[in-house]
């Protein structure tokens, strides 16, 4: 029996929380016009492989870019496990500082495994991996032998594929770009990610 799962993963195309400076998980941001030309080249980029459905995460900004990527016939399903970190009472700020403060924390956990770090009375890095994790394991359940494609988010996507996948602290300094698929497998109870993606015209590091 092929107990293979492929999940072909991406953080959410360009979307207006971004471009907007706005911090935390902000599930109601669209994408911009910029951003929906991502997702449908995603959609393409992919169309060969034969993914069954896509997942995403409840934000406006993933669900959109979902639909965007799916090819007929492949479902979108909502999981809100694969929602983004949220950063509690500083959830939507526009402030630098704030901003700052995220990138530390997300570089606390990636960096130095430091999961116990948390922005304000926000999630700490143990529950962003643990969510994530079940989610994908409830995926990995429900698809052996075929693939997928799962639309996440920057910082939640990041810590639980670096951690599942034992990527270590390399894939610090290499933030994902918006709408580039990257492949991870799980065989049996392994799970490998078999290259980070680097944002086009970025050198790796």
């Amino acid at each position: 029996m092929n107990d293979r799962v492929r999940v072909w993963c991406l953080r959410h195309a360009e979307s207006e929380n971004v471009t907007n400076g706005v911090a935390g998980a902000v599930p109601a941001a669209p994408l911009t016009a910029r951003g929906r030309r991502q997702a449908a080249a995603a959609g393409h980029l992919l169309a060969a492989e034969p993914i069954v459905r896509v997942y995403s995460g409840p934000a406006v900004r993933a669900r959109e870019t979902a639909r965007l990527l799916a090819a007929p016939g492949a479902g979108v399903t909502t999981l809100p496990e694969l929602a983004e970190v949220g950063i509690g009472e500083h959830e939507g700020s526009r402030d630098a500082a704030v901003r700052a403060r995220t990138a530390e924390v997300l570089r606390a956990w990636v960096a130095e495994r430091d999961l116990a770090q948390r922005v304000a009375d926000g999630e700490s890095g143990q529950e962003v991996v643990a969510r994530m994790t079940a989610a994908l394991l409830r995926i990995a359940a429900a698809h052996a032998g075929e693939t997928v494609a799962l639309v996440g988010h920057v910082a939640s996507l990041t810590v639980a594929v670096s951690r599942l996948c034992a990527l270590g602290a390399g894939v610090w300094g290499t933030p994902l770009p918006h709408a580039h698929p990257f492949l991870i497998e799980r065989r049996g109870e392994r799970w490998t990610c078999p290259a980070w993606p680097v944002t086009p015209g970025r050198p790796p590091g």
